[in-house]
């Protein structure tokens, strides 16, 4: 039998955000109890960039698979899924929706364990697709009061604005400060391909949760050093990951927290509304593969 195949429209008629969110959460879990095995990117030179593999078998749903993605001509990436019963390749995924939904699910469940509870008030640095999908699977965790988002082209944060009103019926509206965005927010998710820091710590008022999406490592960073110290917890979706990079992460690895501990109770991310928290996001390997699984067997919503 032909494996499945699967495009960004597939991914888009067939994965909802609540689907998922509780997808990946289990997947999270899955790795902390070592049900899912994960190990850190693999990184193939190929002169001016890399092909990237991500990998992850998880053994409760008896599969295994990869990612792949490049940093040389921006390619569409490949996820596959085989059985590990019978080794029958059952799914491929090709172009970018799965990857930035799964990347969105991950922040949702990290709002979910560490942002205060209720509803959230959010702001956005970035106004790409990442951004996007933070904000459509945050919606299956945490009623959206309002959203204010600030992008170094403001063209995008205005155009962001009126599609995340009308698709995703959030109050939302663009500014030209980051500042603006983020001062007295519940939830700030930074989400830029900046090499500099895009805001001040001291910006980020008690008892926000953050969510750096973009680079994190110590010559190259989105946000601050500093936004660490002032953070009651650091987490992450994956400690070995995160200790994985080629160059020392911005943050002490040592002292994060992982996510997948918070879930099954072992750790904790707040514990005072007046703390902030910080949530590094590397994409624990594997969570693709378990949503790739998902749309196997999945009705599609296009005729």
């Amino acid at each position: 039998m032909s494996p499945q195949l699967f495009d960004d429209d597939d991914v888009r008629d067939r994965l909802d955000a609540r689907t998922a969110v509780l997808t990946v959460r289990s997947a999270i879990l899955a790795g902390y109890e070592g049900t899912l095995l994960a190990p850190p990117r693999v990184r193939a030179d190929l002169g001016d960039g890399h092909l990237v593999f991500t990998a992850g078998r998880l053994r409760a749903q008896e599969l295994f698979g990869f990612r792949a993605y490049d940093t040389v001509a921006g390619a569409e990436q490949l996820v596959a899924v085989w059985g590990s019963r019978d080794g029958r390749l059952s799914a491929l995924v090709h172009g970018s929706e799965l990857g930035a939904r799964r990347t969105g699910a991950i922040g949702a469940v990290a709002v979910d364990a560490a942002a205060k509870p209720g509803a959230v008030r959010v702001g956005l640095v970035g106004a790409g697709p990442q951004a996007w999908a933070q904000l459509w699977a945050m919606r299956a965790v945490r009623e959206v009061e309002e959203v204010v988002v600030a992008s170094r082209r403001p063209e995008r944060a205005e155009a962001f604005a009126r599609r995340a009103t009308d698709e995703l019926g959030v109050t939302t509206r663009a500014t030209r400060s980051v500042e603006n965005a983020v001062r007295d927010r519940d939830v700030v998710i930074v989400a830029t391909n900046s090499a500099v820091p895009v805001l001040d710590a001291d910006w980020i008022a008690p008892g926000t949760h953050v969510t750096t999406l973009g680079p994190k490592t110590a010559s190259r960073h989105e946000v601050p050093a500093a936004l660490a110290h002032r953070a009651a917890v650091v987490l992450t979706d994956s400690p070995a990951q995160a200790a994985g990079y080629p160059e020392p992460h911005v943050f002490s690895t040592d002292s994060m927290v992982d996510l997948g501990a918070v879930l099954a109770g072992a750790a904790a991310a707040r514990t005072d509304p007046g703390q902030i928290t910080v949530f590094c996001s590397v994409g624990l390997a594997g969570t693709e593969v378990a949503l790739a699984a998902v749309l196997v067997g999945q009705p599609a919503d296009r005729p």
